[in-house]
């Protein structure tokens, strides 16, 4: 298929007009490779790791959420330089949708809702509000990741899920607003945790937007080429 059918489907699924401001330049065909698309994979990130394994399926693209160009290039260090040889070489595109994603119907949010069962859901600004019906170890089963929690979290309960970095005041309170008794989402800060009306649920960014780019490659026939960082937790 011509690159440019594909990018249209693309911009159907997630509409670029979606995107917030911080993406302005860093979505879409970021690297341009082959006109001809016959095989895609699926990521969360770019990494080396996911770029190899995209190449040796026989990828022609690789779509992921995360730019591995967030910075504007005026140098181009050593770890960079090696993506980009892996990535030229083999004629590879690089298309990414991110914020767009985020708040596309059947994107990273609408991902979570689905994996983690939610009914009666109500769309946030950004991420979903939903009954749960899983317990805290079932929650951290069904994501793959360990869990932390800010005060005292009683599930099943009904839930604000947001993917990614979501620990915003203001979206914290808008689940409240919609019934929420407490609150999943990544990379909590210690301002906002002390200031929360809801008790919190941390996990990390890999386990609640990977789940989005797998069940798109599902619903596209893609390669999903999972990549999650390596963690461990100490007591």
């Amino acid at each position: 298929m011509d690159i440019r059918a594909v990018i249209r489907e693309l911009e159907e699924i997630a509409p670029p007009d979606g995107a917030e401001e911080i993406d302005s330049g860093r979505i879409g065909l970021i690297i341009a490779g082959t006109r001809e698309i016959g095989r895609v994979a699926c990521a969360l990130d770019a990494t080396p790791a996911v770029v190899k394994a995209s190449v040796s399926s026989g990828a022609d693209m690789l779509v992921v959420h995360h730019t591995p160009l967030w910075s504007p290039v005026t140098a181009v260090p050593q770890a960079l330089a090696a993506l980009l040889k892996l990535v030229l070489a083999a004629d590879l595109n690089i298309y990414v949708m991110h914020t767009n994603f985020d708040h596309a119907k059947g994107g990273i949010n609408d991902a979570l809702a689905r994996l983690l069962g939610l009914t009666s859901v109500q769309e946030m600004s950004l991420g979903v509000c939903g009954d749960c019906n899983l317990d805290l170890p079932g929650l951290a089963r069904c994501l793959g990741f360990p869990l932390r929690t800010w005060g005292l979290v009683t599930l099943p309960c009904r839930i604000g899920v947001v993917g990614g970095s979501g620990f915003d005041p203001e979206l914290i309170g808008e689940a409240a607003s919609l019934g929420a008794t407490a609150y999943l989402s990544a990379e909590l800060r210690h301002s906002v945790a002390r200031g929360s009306p809801l008790p919190l649920i941390e996990s990390t960014h890999y386990a609640l937007e990977a789940p989005g780019m797998r069940q798109l490659a599902e619903r596209m026939g893609w390669t999903f080429i999972d990549d999650p960082p390596v963690m461990e937790t100490w007591r």
